[in-house]
């Protein structure tokens, strides 16, 4: 169901498909819609008028799984749910019942969207991180569960200066859609929080979740490049910056490679280049450094392997500073810890 179709031969494949999938009651779009914005879709799908949830979940959970979903069955469900309004354990518990003419086409734009291997996470327009849901759209990279060990390591840092009497200064560089600093600034009110973002698209999400969380009085957002944004000293940098090698981009799963922000993934070669501009910056440029004092660390996101690439770049840049490297629950470099 999921062969290229040229223009010459759209119309001819359009039929047969449809007649395949009459055993589902799937019926011919009016008109198919865009994949990723370059023209139509490479098959033909929908559903039976009559169709209820229960129906409705088979046929996009069995399409699905025929265009590569991972998850078929969870990718299913998540939209419907978004289309209803409802949580999954409510689909769960009302198989039958009946969907409107509305329902139907609104599902099936987004599992045709699926299909093409937009994420999920674009397509309901949030992404569960550290327990919140996370606002996000195709300006911002979806977070990551492995970036929720950051945050936990980061809190754990703060905590310490909290027991202190000291109001944690931490800063997020390169924010996105604030994943972190909304995660940090609700699990500790007494921290104040600096997200710095070099693209104002994905500070305008970044907004929205402080709004949605109303964390507004801890979290400022500030625009530009790494720390040059900040306004004083901080006691924590956190950054979850680009690290994917530039050679690896092409091999990215599609849902990452053909839709997030290249802007967020692209390390240049070897995948450290943007993180060995920030440890620069803060080896070179005095009103960089200053504003992280004797004791201060930044909690690094990186990429399995990375570790030992990147001690070099701290031994290159930062001699006098401690490197400690953690690793993730898959025994993979994850984050990296400068003290400085």
């Amino acid at each position: 169901m999921n062969r290229q179709l040229n223009r010459q031969s759209f119309a001819r494949a359009h039929s047969a498909m449809a007649a395949a999938a009459a055993d589902e009651g799937a019926v011919q779009p009016a008109v198919p819609e865009p994949c990723n914005g370059s023209g139509p879709l490479p098959f033909v799908w929908s559903l039976d008028r009559s169709s209820d949830v229960g129906r409705a979940l088979l046929a996009a959970s069995r399409r699905l799984r025929e265009a590569g979903s991972d998850v078929p069955q969870l990718d299913s469900v998540v939209l419907m749910a978004h289309v209803l309004g409802v949580s999954k354990t409510w689909l769960y518990a009302h198989p039958s019942r009946q969907l409107t003419e509305g329902e139907i086409e609104h599902y099936e734009g987004l599992v045709r969207r699926r299909m093409c291997h937009e994420p999920v996470a674009y397509l309901v327009g949030y992404k569960s991180f550290f327990g919140l849901d996370i606002t996000v759209d195709n300006q911002v990279l979806i977070p990551r569960p492995e970036t929720e060990l950051l945050v936990e390591r980061v809190l754990a840092c703060a905590r310490e200066l909290v027991h202190e009497d000291r109001p944690p200064r931490i800063v997020d560089v390169g924010t996105g859609s604030g994943a972190i600093a909304v995660a940090l600034a609700v699990s500790l009110p007494q921290a104040i929080v600096y997200a710095t973002d070099v693209s104002d698209s994905a500070l305008a999400v970044a907004a929205q979740n402080v709004w949605r969380y109303g964390v507004g009085e801890q979290v400022q957002l500030l625009p530009g490049n790494l720390l040059d944004p900040v306004p004083g000293p901080v006691d924590i940098v956190v950054a979850n910056l680009p690290y994917v090698a530039s050679e690896d981009l092409p091999h990215l799963p599609e849902q990452v490679r053909d839709y997030e922000p290249v802007i967020a993934l692209d390390g240049g070669p070897g995948g450290l280049s943007v993180i060995g501009e920030a440890l620069r910056s803060v080896a070179e440029q005095p009103c960089v450094r200053e504003k992280l004092p004797p004791g201060s660390r930044i909690y690094l996101e990186i990429g399995a392997g990375q570790g030992q690439a990147l001690r070099g770049l701290v031994e290159q840049f930062l001699p006098e500073a401690q490197f400690s490297l953690l690793l993730d629950y898959a025994d993979l470099d994850r984050v990296a810890v400068i003290t400085l």
